[in-house]
């Protein structure tokens, strides 16, 4: 059969087949890609800044609908109150994010025994490698423009060393501060103190930005995608097979050629016997 397959008309067919098997194989994958794609791109509306005490309310729920927003708020930062959250990486480098509780101005303050007059937000001011570095925050009244994110858990069975916290987590940074707060955090963007932007992102040192962009939504599986993915494999293995018994039909038939052409053949006539043969049929 490989006689059969070494054909030149067969070698060409094969080189055909190779390349419609791999034109299948890259659309399988195309379809691939697509079956783990979100539907749904990221909405442009969270990139519109809005005033964080029109966007969310201290003492709530954090509401997933206001996730990721980017807000400005005017208020004030105290220095005092800053923490250090170990175990962030920039870059593929380990090392701390910079916290300062933030006063919101205009903000409604919270009723109660361990409520503060003012409401505070943490605010993620950048990431530094060394803590020496971290430095105080902005002084003065601060313009502040950040995304909007949900409180982090604190980490369990972990207890902090002062001026440490396991995450930007608003119930763990409550009882470090002893201040009425929202149920998130913003990551800085810009941080506008007299007239001038003092943020990681503006002013060149050992801060860097956070830079944190827009979360997509969470990839959903189109079964559709992927089974049209699957679809491609087969149609390319059937590629192949196609040649190959288009190989096997052609070798079948030059058999039978070969066969009918023994039947075709007239029979060999006997070789006349020789005189010395014809003596030993007559001897006594």
């Amino acid at each position: 059969m490989w006689k059969t397959a070494l054909k030149p008309r067969w070698i060409a067919g094969l080189v055909f087949a190779i390349a419609v098997s791999g034109v299948f194989v890259l659309l399988s994958q195309w379809q691939f890609g697509r079956s783990t794609q979100p539907e749904v791109v990221v909405s442009p509306a969270t990139e519109d800044v809005r005033m964080l005490t029109d966007t969310l309310e201290p003492g709530v729920f954090f509401p997933g609908s206001v996730s990721d927003q980017m807000v400005s708020a005017e208020g004030t930062y105290d220095p005092a109150k800053q923490v250090l959250v170990p175990g962030r990486l920039k870059n593929g480098a380990n090392g701390y994010w910079v916290v300062s509780a933030f006063a919101v101005t205009g903000a409604p303050a919270l009723t109660g025994v361990a409520a503060s007059p003012q409401t505070w937000i943490p605010v993620a001011r950048g990431w530094v490698a060394d803590p020496d570095d971290a430095g105080a925050p902005p002084s003065g009244v601060v313009n502040l423009t950040g995304r909007l994110l949900p409180s982090e858990s604190p980490l369990p069975s972990t207890a902090p060393e002062p001026g440490r916290a396991s995450a930007v987590s608003v119930a763990e940074l409550i009882n470090y501060w002893d201040v009425s707060m929202y149920p998130g955090f913003v990551a800085a963007a810009s941080e506008l103190a007299a007239g001038s932007d003092l943020s990681a992102a503006a002013v060149d040192g050992a801060l860097r930005p956070l830079e944190i962009g827009p979360q997509p939504p969470a990839q959903q599986v189109n079964w559709l995608n992927l089974f049209y993915s699957l679809e491609w494999v087969v149609f390319a293995g059937f590629a192949l097979f196609i040649w190959w018994r288009l190989v096997k039909d052609d070798y079948r038939r030059d058999l039978e050629e070969e066969h009918d052409d023994d039947q075709d053949a007239p029979p060999a006539l006997p070789t006349p016997a020789t005189s010395e043969q014809l003596q030993q049929k007559v001897k006594p």
